[in-house]
């Protein structure tokens, strides 16, 4: 019994030795430098993590207008007059217009980190437009002039697409009006505020967002 009670004591005392020569041998860079599992660690930001990042916004919608416009139609017989045939008529056209950036085909050029780490340049896309939506609801008839015959053949044939062009070409007018106003300004207004906001998130003090020139 005392023989095995020596053994035991003298292989503690020989596990103590190494890995006290260990700890020593570490301290004096012998052996390679002991982790401490309980160590804080720091990941840095670096330009694809930032890159991919803003691609999983993928598309932002930046800015939203409401749009009216008034279309008049007119359509008039080459041979009868137009209290016979003809119609003249008066829409007010009432829609809407969203602009978006669209971060999903960035690059990792578009992203550029100063040696500090303290600013960051982006590049992005320009605004763009939606295809504009007329609202049916608000839409209507202001006024309307049609020729006797005109009335007797709607009434007859009871053509239910008779407003379609109406509503064609009020779409095509709140698109052209969306693409003549500041939507297209304060959606990338919208969108560097944005991104500077997440930027500065991310421990950046310096951010400078650009936008490429848009296709004609």
């Amino acid at each position: 019994m005392g023989k095995w009670w020596a053994r035991l004591i003298g292989t503690a005392v020989v596990v103590l030795l190494l890995i006290g020569v260990a700890l020593v041998g570490s301290a004096i860079h012998l052996f390679p430098q002991l982790r401490n599992p309980f160590a804080e660690s720091t990941q840095e930001t670096s330009g694809p993590v930032l890159l991919q990042s803003v691609q999983q916004l993928s598309r932002y919608e930046a800015a939203s207008g409401t749009f009216q416009v008034v279309v008049d139609i007119s359509t008039n017989s080459s041979i009868l007059p137009s209290f016979l045939e003809g119609s003249d008529t008066m829409f007010i056209g009432v829609g809407n217009d969203n602009a978006y950036v669209d971060f999903a085909h960035l690059k990792g050029n578009d992203v550029q980190i100063s040696s500090d780490r303290r600013s960051a340049t982006l590049t992005v896309g320009p605004a763009q437009l939606e295809p504009a939506t007329l609202d049916v609801q608000q839409s209507y008839v202001y006024a309307q002039q049609q020729g006797l015959f005109t009335r007797v053949n709607q009434f007859v044939s009871g053509n239910p697409n008779s407003q379609q062009s109406l509503y064609e070409l009020a779409q095509k007018q709140i698109q052209a009006a969306a693409g003549k106003s500041e939507l297209i300004t304060d959606a990338e207004r919208n969108t560097r505020t944005m991104l500077v906001s997440l930027l500065q998130s991310l421990g950046f003090q310096n951010i400078t967002v650009n936008f490429t020139a848009s296709a004609k």
